[in-house]
């Protein structure tokens, strides 16, 4: 991730996290946790707030979560009551440790170029049967807006992405912005496999 965007984060943290926190996804998580074992393990990848981990934890499930802002990390902390790292999907190095991986507006940040080597690190850190939900802004290329960095993709180009992967994906759609503000921008979302060894 570009330093312009963490320094971003960082600078914004707080903003961020309040623009965030009451965004109801109901609808994603009902499409995503159902697959997982009860009390399973979920990682929150790039968790922001700490809004989704929150819930996770709220129906019984094991959660880790990191975020690349150290200021949003420790935000996330104070909210989860747990310690939220602060880490990125490069560093990412766990072997087979969770049941399913959340990516929720995470890899947007993630440049092209290092995407299949993100998805790469999440298909390892899965067990055998894990699960992924990701999702990008509805598009394709990269662009910045506001200070940021963003990777769009849709449903081509996270194919091409993650066909040199371990994973495959199990669905996909799109979904409009649940901030009433933002309704008009569309978002790709995808539940993602991990493939079983042949």
């Amino acid at each position: 991730m570009a330093t312009k965007t963490i320094d971003y984060y960082n600078q914004n943290a707080q903003a961020f996290v309040d623009a965030t926190l009451d965004v109801d996804l109901t609808q994603l998580y009902d499409e995503f946790l159902p697959l997982l074992p009860k009390y399973g393990t979920v990682l929150d990848a790039g968790c922001g707030s700490g809004r989704d981990a929150f819930i996770f934890k709220e129906r019984g499930f094991s959660v880790d979560a990191f975020d690349i802002s150290p200021e949003i990390a420790k935000l996330a902390s104070e909210y989860l009551n747990q310690e939220v790292a602060v880490s990125s999907f490069q560093d990412l190095k766990d072997v087979e440790k969770y049941d399913g991986i959340w990516c929720c507006a995470s890899l947007i940040h993630v440049s092209k170029n290092d995407l299949t080597d993100a998805f790469n690190n999440l298909a390892r850190a899965l067990k055998p049967q894990g699960i992924v939900y990701v999702s990008f802004k509805y598009g394709d290329g990269e662009r910045e807006h506001n200070g940021r960095e963003f990777t769009d993709l849709n449903e081509v180009g996270l194919e091409s992405i993650i066909k040199n992967t371990n994973l495959f994906i199990l669905k996909s759609w799109q979904s409009a912005d649940q901030r009433p503000e933002r309704a008009n921008e569309i978002w790709l979302n995808a539940i993602l496999h991990k493939r079983t060894p042949k």
